[in-house]
């Protein structure tokens, strides 16, 4: 197994990034190449239907605060802001987050908070550009690398590094997801992940109530189409004059030295504003009084 992006570059010099991923994750599990793609062909298949389920659904979280969004988008007026592509992203991301407030079934990808991005950017990419579920799969298969390379130094949690390490990462993990089924190749892929980590560095964990709510479903959408916005600079020849592993280094750093008040706790930013302290209040006391009702 590699341990940096570096690594990972100087194996690809005689064989192609699926062809080794498979290989080397295969080994380190003890199963066939053939046993690990039946695996993220199933995992995949639970992201489709995450999507669906959440983009048939017109109820709200047990809470009330989410659950919404993708009812507002169909009901919205065309604006011409976006392509159809990001559009279709930005609500398929909606859709899984918004199922994971309903405590549907996700795929935590790298976690239930930003499950729906990866997600997102790649089916919504699938169908816009009549791509094989086949090629989707395999394409969660560099996703999961650059996140396993970013998880070796900094956790993808919210409690040990901010939201910079789960929506974060997912955002990463979509972007070079998104180069390979375009085509790109290692150092596009590199540069886009780079890209798409130094623009979200310093990223607060602070959710409303201490629920994956506020502000993580809108987050999903908004890294979604960031993911996007990473890939197409770097397919476009923009690079990080910051090196990747670099740049994870950096991140790591910014989570030890960010308070622990803004790492999943609840104890600042959004989390205690005047308007979340509020929200807070009125559900601790609906939930008190339903815990005295039984």
């Amino acid at each position: 197994m590699v341990d940096t992006f570096f690594e990972l570059k100087e194996q690809l010099k005689e064989q192609d990034l699926v062809s080794f991923i498979l290989k080397t994750q295969a080994d380190e599990i003890d199963v066939s190449k053939d046993e690990l793609l039946c695996r993220v062909n199933k995992i995949f298949f639970e992201m489709k239907n995450s999507v669906q389920n959440g983009l048939k659904s017109t109820s709200v979280s047990n809470s009330g605060l989410s659950g919404n969004c993708v009812s507002i988008l169909n009901s919205s007026a065309e604006l011409g802001l976006l392509s159809a592509f990001t559009k279709r992203a930005i609500k398929y991301s909606l859709a899984v987050i918004e199922e994971n407030a309903r405590m549907g079934k996700i795929a935590a990808c790298p976690t239930a908070g930003s499950s729906g991005i990866v997600p997102g950017v790649i089916i919504a990419y699938g169908e816009e550009f009549n791509k094989t579920d086949d090629e989707l799969a395999k394409s969660l298969l560099i996703a999961g690398e650059v996140g396993r390379l970013i998880s070796l130094k900094m956790p993808p949690a919210g409690a040990v590094a901010g939201c910079q390490a789960e929506c974060g990462t997912a955002s990463a993990m979509a972007t070079s997801a998104l180069c390979y089924l375009c085509g790109a190749d290692i150092d596009t892929i590199f540069n886009a992940v780079a890209l798409c980590l130094k623009n979200v560095m310093g990223l607060t964990c602070d959710p409303v109530a201490g629920l994956v709510e506020i502000p993580c479903v809108k987050r999903n959408a908004l890294l979604a189409s960031h993911a996007i916005t990473s890939s197409y600079l770097a397919m476009s020849g923009i690079k990080s004059l910051i090196p990747v592993d670099e740049v994870v280094d950096a991140m790591k750093e910014t989570g030890v030295l960010m308070s622990p008040k803004l790492k999943e706790s609840s104890e600042a930013g959004l989390a205690t504003t005047k308007t979340a302290v509020m929200i807070k209040e009125k559900l601790y006391k609906i939930w008190h009084e339903e815990k005295s009702a039984y």
